[in-house]
């Protein structure tokens, strides 16, 4: 292939493997006449290059990937500053924060763990930054704090990550993050006394805290300690899985399993019921296909060894009896089945089968009980069955409309369980269920202050590009016109085989009361319709997962729910990476975007954190063939000058080592630097936070509020008169 030009210097795009009719590359000349516009804070620009296949591909913004930089922490504060004094004149904007604040403020509940008799759940009582663990010892008992994690630090931004109470209910093993990280430091809590033992555990990270059922320690997984590199940047390599006994420190830890000829190996790891069996699910990065490994407690000296052996589909432990594993798998079934393994006998040929395939998405399932909980998604929303434990069907679990299930734990013998259900506009409800005798009955009903009978959700399918049918759920103002005129709030994620299914949040709620219509489409790249459906959105096929949202957009365009000026585009994450990858390539379709915490730099998300493990989705820059697919949508490559992109807020924060923040930095410094136009392209960094995970509740509404107030004015959202005292 012969050297091309320089392809990509805020201004080209890589068409093919040709070079593009396109303008000229943008100049730090170019730059600074750009951003008088707003008067952006300067960003210097770099003569860096990297080589990929025989094309030079310009990176001016390398240096903002240094988070200790004087220069960054400077323009970081500047385009804070920036924004605050664009939104300084937005009407409403205090009404819009204090009516999220009202929104916030009404109890929230986790799903509750049944250990040794004894409930241990979360409770938000409404604006607390962070959600304590309570405890009681009767279902109807006195509620007992055990810990508060708003009394960690004075801003809220130590969060609870993980918690899990040991078999017998006595001791509480917790994990902390710092702002938002995902590292994690492990404590334990005595239950009866309140206190924590001496035990701490660090440099752990996408671990589990799986409890011997004699409360004795528990398994989890970790990290060596960066060296000589910003923890938050560190590539994180070479997980292993350890054994912590109650009492002694972390350095007697027992190792259990490491691959030192695999890097790329993580370990995720479970006790069966009966005690008789350690599960550890082996997986490679983000990839759905995983190994099973087990251990067998009853012998100290027992080695790890192999259940399922090959990277061929994906296998989720569920749960034991009997002496028979009960595994969640799209092996043989695109969308999910269930089998029984004798770990004694573990080729494929002795397997059982126990639930069949169906057409509805087998999202999730328990051995709760003595019975198989299955949780389907049937077009985006949850059917929940149980079967006993040869497969036979024993019920309809009934839910409270249409919405999304979750929980369902408990162990093999429980007499009862927990869920939580939600629709957009119903919150989160604990339900408790009954195996026995299939009864469901409510546990903790949060009441929050709005008129839900004003609200209406409806399904809509549409076609994509290619004539694939998409589902979307729009919600809105029952009897809203459909004049054209809505301002609307578009939402998507699309990859990792993550459903996107009905949710409810405080935050629509505050967007449906300013007028707003609320739209979420369920793109291919997630996890709805099965395997083929997450792979049409992977690797050299995610162009499907822009198109089908550009597609989102030309429905409710078309349908009269909105027009391009007053629709914007939202997500988080992989989410962001779509926001932007779908605002550059159809900014007609826009008036604002808000692409949040987004991979935005697809040549290099593989060099930060655990960015490398995403390649089992989007591919890698190694591969030519998906290095030029990565290319062409890459969204801080395809900036162009002299197009009217929509207006952007850029959102990330500081402490974000799921996805560095450098992607958010130069993404907005490079369409800085390239529009020309009189629309905002700016950004809104936060301090002491990281991926989203944690966030106080303060900060959440904060972060809200800004956007809902930067879409007021860039949409032209006029709002609606104060409700009267």
């Amino acid at each position: 292939m012969p050297r091309l030009p320089l392809v990509l210097a805020l201004g080209l795009m890589l068409a093919g493997c040709q070079e593009p009719e396109a303008p000229p590359a943008v100049s730090q000349a170019d730059a600074n006449a750009a951003r008088r516009a707003f008067d952006y804070p300067a960003a210097k620009m770099v003569d860096q290059y990297d080589d990929h296949f025989e094309q030079r591909i310009f990176d001016p913004y390398r240096w903002m990937e240094d988070l200790d930089s004087p220069e960054l922490a400077r323009w970081v504060a500047g385009q804070n500053a920036l924004l605050q004094d664009y939104l300084a004149d937005v009407p409403g904007r205090e009404r819009i924060k204090a009516r999220l604040t009202e929104l916030w403020n009404y109890e929230r509940y986790g799903v509750p763990q049944v250990r040794g008799g004894r409930y241990f759940y979360t409770r938000n009582d409404g604006l607390q930054n962070q959600a304590p663990v309570y405890w009681q010892a009767a279902l109807d008992g006195e509620p007992k704090l055990l810990l508060d994690p708003n009394t960690l630090s004075g801003d809220g931004t130590v969060s609870l990550a993980d918690w899990q109470a040991s078999d017998d209910g006595m001791r509480l093993a917790y994990a902390l993050s710092d702002g938002g990280s995902d590292w994690r430091t492990i404590k334990v809590r005595d239950v009866d006394s309140g206190e924590d033992l001496g035990d701490e555990i660090r440099w752990a990270k996408f671990t589990s805290i799986a409890w011997l059922r004699d409360g004795s320690g528990f398994y989890y997984s970790r990290y060596d300690a960066p060296q000589g590199e910003n923890e938050l940047k560190a590539v994180n390599k070479f997980q292993k899985l350890f054994f912590h006994r109650i009492g002694t420190s972390q350095d007697q830890d027992v190792l259990v399993y490491e691959r030192a000829d695999q890097p790329d190996w993580g370990f995720q790891a479970e006790v069966s019921d009966d005690g008789q069996y350690l599960v550890v699910s082996v997986s490679k990065g983000t990839d759905e296909r995983n190994l099973l490994f087990v251990k067998d407690l009853r012998q100290p000296d027992a080695a790890v060894r192999e259940v399922v052996s090959d990277f061929t589909a994906a296998y989720d432990f569920i749960g034991a009896a009997d002496g028979k594993l009960y595994v969640r798998t799209d092996d043989g079934a695109e969308r999910y089945r269930i089998v029984a393994i004798d770990p004694t006998k573990p080729a494929k040929t002795d397997w059982r089968e126990v639930v069949p395939e169906a057409a509805a998405t087998l999202v999730s399932a328990n051995v709760v009980g003595g019975q198989i909980v299955a949780n389907r998604l049937r077009d985006a929303a949850s059917e929940v069955s149980a079967y006993d434990l040869k497969g036979k069907r024993l019920r309809t679990i009934d839910m409270p409309g249409i919405g999304t299930a979750t929980g369902f734990g408990g162990s093999a013998t429980a007499t009862e369980s927990f869920f939580a259900f939600a629709s957009f506009t119903a919150p989160g409800s604990i339900l408790r269920y009954e195996p026995k005798s299939g009864r469901v009955s409510a546990f903790r009903e949060p009441k929050v202050p709005f008129d839900r009978g004003a609200f209406e959700t409806r399904q809509v399918f549409y076609p994509s590009k290619d004539g694939t049918k998409i589902p979307m759920f729009i919600t809105a103002r029952r009897g809203v016109a459909l004049d054209g005129n809505n301002p609307t709030l578009l939402y998507g994620y699309g990859g990792f085989n993550i459903p996107v299914t009905p949710a409810f949040s405080a935050n629509t709620i505050a967007w449906l009361e300013m007028g707003g219509v609320y739209a979420s489409a369920n793109l291919r790249g997630g996890g709805e319709y099965g395997r083929a459906w997450h792979e049409a959105g992977m690797k050299t096929r995610k162009q499907n997962v822009f198109d089908d949202f550009a597609a989102a957009a030309e429905y409710l365009i078309a349908q009269q729910w909105t027009q391009p000026k007053r629709l914007a585009i939202s997500g988080r994450s992989n989410g962001g990476l779509l926001v932007g990858a779908t605002m550059l390539q159809r900014p007609e379709l826009f008036g604002a975007a808000l692409p949040a915490v987004g991979v935005l730099d697809m040549l290099r998300f593989r060099e930060f954190t655990i960015g490398w493990a995403w390649e089992s989705d989007y591919g890698t820059v190694k591969d030519p063939t998906e290095f030029k697919a990565l290319l062409a949508y890459s969204p801080l490559h395809n900036i162009r000058p002299n197009v009217e992109y929509p207006a952007t807020l850029v959102t990330t924060a500081d402490r974000d080592d799921r996805v560095f923040p450098a992607h958010s930095f130069k993404f907005a410094a490079a369409l800085q630097a390239a529009y020309k136009g009189d629309r905002p392209m700016m950004i809104r960094v936060e301090t002491r936070a990281g991926h989203g995970a944690g966030k106080p509740t303060a900060k959440i509404i904060e972060e809200r509020a800004d956007e809902y107030a930067f879409l007021v004015k860039t949409l032209g959202i006029e709002m609606p008169p104060a409700a009267a005292p």
